[in-house]
């Protein structure tokens, strides 16, 4: 039985004796154990220096908490994506693509954001393609969600992350009161993440920057506002201009290596070589040896500004990833060592095709975007269990060969 005919009837009572505040519009969840909690919470704010009319502004829209936050607080994947699934996900012919397109259309501004934080433009952009996939992400209505709902949400009903989300709320209301953004369009992520490079409150507090200089720090609507602040983060974490954030390498068989950071020069000299044939600079920048993905993967030689791209998110696969897209959309050229893969690769274009197969056949009902996710897996895995493959979910060449000759 439909549950909406008894919700129709609640709201429509709820509005006879004076209850509903919100419109019905708004998705509603009722809890009385959450309106309590913002009530009690309004001190706090007032003792934080929110005032009272940018207090019940931000919650005038909030009818009660969100339960897809809940969900996802709830039920995080435990799954580990192994390298090759990371990276191919992040780093393809269409995230490159984009990312020249970007650097093209945006570089007068890049231009300007270079010469006052010297953070390399190609890093901001691979940041930007990995938080929002240049902003493609914010015009996702079933992804994007009310800031405040979602971090006094988390504030209620998550204890693990409850301290966490108070902190952020109090920003986030902070953040309303300054008039960078209204309530109506003050949107992000589940967990308070905001804008096109995705900042949460303390951090936009911190680092938001008025770039496009219309009085406002709209990381939201403004492309120059929002890579500006991810520019700002870095360069007050340290980035070294006109550096690089390492190196891929090729290592001698059979020898140790130490744990810490050496000079480039002492790298050389232990017969650590540059993967694609070219020498080190001649500086004595110290780097930290890498081998994310375990021998015989791909080694890298990490310098400073990997450390200051971890500021950001604190991931190596996030950093290396950031690095790694960076370098593509430079034209600098992509690894010289695959990832330890059980199988061969797909292009992306390859990868396309397979959930297009995937989806005529049945299997897959997801957006044919390149990207396997957890649903492609699935899929893959269900043919594969038709057509007496082995089934390990993987996008190779061997399912959409398969695939083709259907």
């Amino acid at each position: 039985m439909s549950v909406r005919p008894v919700a129709r009837r609640l709201a429509a009572l709820l509005c006879a004796i004076g209850l509903l505040l919100v419109p019905f519009a708004m998705p509603a969840f009722a809890d009385a154990g959450f309106d309590r909690w913002v009530a009690s919470f309004r001190a706090t704010a007032l003792n934080s220096g929110i005032s009272a009319a940018t207090y019940d502004r931000a919650f005038r829209n909030v009818p009660g908490p969100d339960p897809e936050v809940i969900e996802k607080a709830h039920s995080q994947p435990e799954f580990t994506a192994p390298m090759w699934d990371y990276f191919d996900n992040r780093i393809h012919d269409e995230s490159i693509g984009n990312g020249r397109d970007m650097a093209s259309k945006w570089k007068p501004w890049l231009d300007r954001i270079e010469a006052r934080f010297g953070v390399d433009r190609y890093t901001l952009l691979a940041i930007w393609s990995m938080e929002t996939n240049y902003g493609e992400t914010l015009k996702n209505d079933k992804v994007m969600r009310n800031v405040v709902r979602s971090l006094a949400t988390l504030a209620y009903a998550d204890p693990p992350r409850a301290k966490f989300a108070r902190t952020q709320l109090l920003a986030a209301l902070k953040i309303l009161q300054h008039h960078d953004i209204d309530p109506d369009h003050f949107m992000g992520s589940w967990a308070g993440a905001m804008g096109h490079t995705q900042f949460i409150p303390t951090s936009y507090q911190t680092y938001a920057v008025d770039m496009d200089g219309d009085g406002r720090r709209d990381i939201w609507n403004s492309v120059p506002d929002a890579l500006a602040t991810a520019a700002n983060l870095l360069h007050r974490n340290g980035w070294q201009t006109g550096k690089t954030w390492g190196y891929e390498v090729v290592l001698p068989e059979g020898r140790k290596f130490p744990s810490g950071s050496l000079s480039l020069e002492k790298w050389a000299a232990l017969g650590v070589k540059r993967a694609n044939g070219k020498e080190f600079p001649r500086d004595s920048d110290k780097a930290v040896l890498k081998v994310p993905d375990g021998h015989p993967g791909p080694a890298f030689l990490m310098l400073k500004n990997f450390y200051v791209i971890k500021r950001y998110n604190n991931a190596d696969k996030y950093a290396l990833a950031v690095g790694l897209l960076a370098d593509e959309i430079a034209g600098y050229g992509g690894l010289v060592h695959d990832w330890n893969r059980p199988f061969v690769k797909l292009t992306f274009e390859e990868r396309q095709e397979l959930q297009q197969r995937l989806t005529s056949y049945g299997y897959y009902d997801g957006k044919i975007d390149g990207r396997i996710g957890t649903a492609s897996r699935a899929a893959i895995m269900a043919y594969q269990a038709r057509a007496g493959l082995t089934q390990d979910g993987h996008p190779s060449k061997e399912v959409l060969t398969s695939l083709r000759k259907k």
